[in-house]
């Protein structure tokens, strides 16, 4: 018991920690922060608290839980590159599949997350014992909620995850395994929903947990449930019998994602990157989002595109890439006849017609100004996924960037910065010196098509952003809608959702705003394509490669992996200060 009351005080050591330091807001206001001057006890910074996990870190930076999801596949990997991004290797063993339980990686991930556990019990506790809060029975139903969400996130992949009753001021640590917990956290959040607010109302938008967050993540634990009922198995029973119904499985997933799609709330955008551009908390698709905003402490993270630009793309002469991630080789080619589908990529036009082709030099109008800087230009990079030779403004000896003679930001070739005789020829072939290593020397920096899905923040301060990250959103919903569809054999209506989604979007007006192009038929390779063309580097790609089984498969530097590596370690440090853990199994 003196180890679990360790485990327990070290955790709200950290929340008062975080409740004093941080800025004060309300829970309807667009950013959800703490509220300063109220301890642990207080409903709302309680609560607000438990909200703030999400964003601190935890799903919006690109070491957190984006490195065990994405960092792991065929979509991202982030090799040492020349000087930087060593790191004692913890970068490289996510892809290599090398990470012990005493990997910084693994171990900020398992503390981040169980974080947010300890902060939704509290939260939980604080309004259950509050007297006379008019929204007593909302302000559970949200904590219980966000529980929910960071305990279905740990045991997705840590395999199990804490638990402490909040009721209770001596209650024991729990821990549950993932094969019963799934089931539990089903049937809490199933009984959330009548106490959730509807969005919209009582104040709420898609940065609180509504019934429609409820909806996205029941989907999502429906999808994934047979997965944690035998996690190292061949194959899996996607058509069991669900939780308290006489449906099956994916007869839920169908039911919780068409009240999303059929609820008139949310539609498509025909613009595939509005969903995570800057300024995007009204874009049609976004369901359940962590708002950010530069103006206020927390300032929001950049990190999803900050690190797979180059240190010499910068968005305005405050601000700069980092040359850290690309993607597979592999996962590129996939997209072979499919670059004219509206997700691949987007040129950005301004304000005089000039369009930024990112393939000839020239310039473009200075007349876009960073929003709160000193009068600073803002040049706009094109958006998706970007290879080949690299365009852009340079900057001057006093810092500014190179300017025409009229007055317009020059483009020019670009170089990498920390090796200025390499041209930034984002190359898909990875080729490193030794296929087993994700490693390359400062003159091979260059290598590795990039991703600007994300729009990059040109505010200073590399790692500020306004853009809000979506964690449920419509498109990701068709494709679950999809494969649940096919699971059953129901190939014509899977078929139905993948071309909504192709058909839905549209390209830039320089290509006739013309339509993604429906495809005639449907297959498992197929849809596991399609599905990733709409989700990638959103959070999602480790367990799709798993339900398909091709998490095993060799890629890149990546080796043949055992299915052991399916779910990673507890860590050490943790294993050191309480028993209840038990290690997973082959580590």
């Amino acid at each position: 018991m003196k180890k679990n009351k360790l485990f327990k005080a070290r955790n709200i050591l950290f929340l008062i920690g975080v409740l004093f330091f941080s800025n004060c807001t309300k829970l309807n206001e667009k950013v959800l922060d703490e509220v300063l001057g109220e301890d642990a006890s207080s409903p709302a910074g309680a609560l607000a608290a438990a909200y703030d996990r999400l964003g601190k870190g935890t799903f919006v930076d690109h070491g957190a839980v984006f490195a065990l999801q994405e960092y792991t596949t065929d979509e991202a990997l982030l090799p040492t590159r020349g000087s930087d991004w060593g790191d004692g290797g913890k970068w490289r063993s996510m892809h290599e599949f090398t990470w012990a339980p005493d990997n910084a990686i693994v171990t900020d991930n398992w503390n981040m997350l169980t974080n947010g556990i300890t902060r939704s019990l509290t939260a939980i506790k604080a309004a259950s014992t509050a007297n006379n809060l008019p929204q007593k029975d909302l302000y559970i139903a949200e904590a219980k909620g966000l529980l929910a969400y960071y305990t279905y996130t740990t045991i997705d992949l840590f395999a199990q995850a804490p638990y402490r009753d909040p009721s209770s001021e001596n209650a024991p640590l729990q821990i549950r395994p993932a094969a019963t917990a799934i089931d539990e956290l089903i049937t809490q959040v199933e009984g959330l929903i009548p106490n959730l607010a509807t969005l919209g109302q009582q104040s709420t938008h898609n940065g609180r947990f509504t019934k429609e967050a409820a909806y996205g993540l029941l989907a999502n634990m429906y999808l994934n449930r047979a997965v944690y009922k035998d996690r190292y198995a061949a194959s899996f029973n996607f058509n069991e019998k669900a939780v308290n119904s006489s449906e099956t499985d994916m007869d839920r997933v169908i039911y919780y994602t068409s009240l999303l799609i059929n609820s008139g709330k949310f539609r498509l955008a025909s613009n595939y990157f509005d969903s995570f551009s800057i300024n995007n908390s009204g874009a049609p698709e976004l369901i359940f989002a962590i708002t950010q905003k530069i103006d206020y402490i927390r300032n929001g993270s950049n990190s999803f595109a900050y690190v797979s630009m180059e240190r010499n793309q910068r968005a305005s002469p405050a601000n700069r890439g980092t040359n850290a991630a690309c993607m597979s080789p592999e996962f590129y080619a996939t997209w072979d006849g499919n670059h004219d589908d509206p997700r691949f990529s987007r040129k950005y036009q301004y304000a005089d017609g000039t369009w930024f082709m990112n393939n000839a030099t020239g310039s473009v109008p200075a007349s876009d100004i960073v929003p709160q800087s000193k009068n600073l230009p803002w040049f706009h990079f094109n958006r998706g996924i970007m290879a080949g030779p690299q365009y852009g403004p340079k900057l001057t000896q006093a810092g500014g960037f190179e300017m025409t003679t009229d007055g317009r930001i020059k483009v020019s070739e670009l170089y990498m910065e920390k090796s200025t005789n390499t041209r930034m020829d984002f190359t898909p072939e990875l080729n490193f010196d030794n296929p087993s290593q994700a490693v390359f020397a400062q003159d091979q920096i260059n290598r590795g098509v990039r991703v600007f899905k994300y729009e990059f923040d040109p505010e200073e301060g590399n790692g500020s952003s306004n853009v809000d990250i979506p964690l449920v959103r419509l498109g990701a919903i068709y494709t679950m809608r999809a494969e649940a569809y096919f699971r059953k054999g129901q190939t014509s209506l899977a078929l139905d959702d993948i071309n909504r989604l192709r058909t839905s979007r549209t390209r830039e007006s320089l290509y006739s705003n013309a339509a993604g192009v429906a495809i005639s038929a449907l297959d498992e390779a197929s849809l596991y394509r399609e599905i990733a063309f709409e989700t990638y580097w959103e959070l999602y790609r480790r367990p799709q490669m798993i339900r398909f089984g091709k998490y095993e498969k060799a890629f890149s530097a990546k080796p043949v992996s055992q299915p052991f590596r399916r779910v990673f370690p507890i860590p050490q440090t943790t294993l050191d200060v309480t028993k209840d853990f038990r290690q997973n199994p082959g580590y």
